[in-house]
């Protein structure tokens, strides 16, 4: 189980990114699963659904370092929690990447993507004119996905349907880096808040934003 990247991203909050190069035998072997999941398995049927949902279950369990059960659902809204562990969880993947974050504090949000020129023809989709106005993003593939998983890692951190990228979260000036941050004004039903996201961008391609704050 390759983990390639680990980061302690404060004192109470941890991400990790695990290259899959095991099979589905050698996931499944270092897990402990109930009927439900079982019964999920088998929905996914083989190939790379499966080996997501597999490694990032093995990821977690390798980041809580436990040899207990641990129990992984998804509330109404989508988001995953531990129902026997006190910690807020995120999970991500991207072909041949799983990620996940963890904290005991605050709620967390990752995201992991392979990087790909097509999400031009969707970038009108998600950012605004103001934004795609930003020479960082533009027309720019690299800057298109900072946007896009500075998102989705937002998203993911407030965990609730109702939230819409293009309309609620505005993304601020950033100089655009292969690592770096960027602050983003989020529209939330308790007001405005602005959050810092981190980024980054792997060797082989891939690009990953992450986010950790109080709700």
């Amino acid at each position: 189980m390759p983990i390639i990247y680990h980061k302690n991203i404060d004192q109470h909050s941890v991400l990790a990114i695990w290259k899959i190069e095991e099979t589905e035998e050698e996931l499944l072997a270092g897990l402990q699963l109930k009927q439900h999941e079982h019964d999920i398995i088998s929905s996914l049927n083989s190939g790379k659904r499966l080996l997501h949902w597999l490694s990032t279950r093995l990821l977690l369990r390798t980041m809580l370092n436990t040899t207990e059960y641990i129990d992984c659902q998804f509330d109404e809204h989508g988001k995953p929690y531990l129902v026997n562990f006190d910690y807020h969880i995120s999970l991500s993947h991207s072909y041949d990447y799983a990620a996940v974050m963890i904290s005991k504090d605050h709620p967390v949000g990752i995201d992991i993507e392979l990087i790909k020129h097509k999400i031009k023809s969707i970038k009108n989709k998600f950012l605004s004119d103001v934004e795609l106005a930003q020479k960082q993003i533009g027309d720019n593939t690299d800057g298109l996905y900072v946007a896009w998983c500075a998102k989705e890692a937002i998203y993911k951190w407030h965990g609730k349907k109702g939230l819409e990228f293009k309309q609620h979260i505005h993304i601020k000036p950033f100089k655009l880096r292969n690592e770096g941050s960027l602050n983003a004004l989020v529209e939330l039903p308790a007001g405005t808040r602005e959050l810092t996201i981190n980024y980054f961008k792997t060797k082989d391609g891939y690009m990953l934003g992450y986010v950790a704050s109080n709700s």
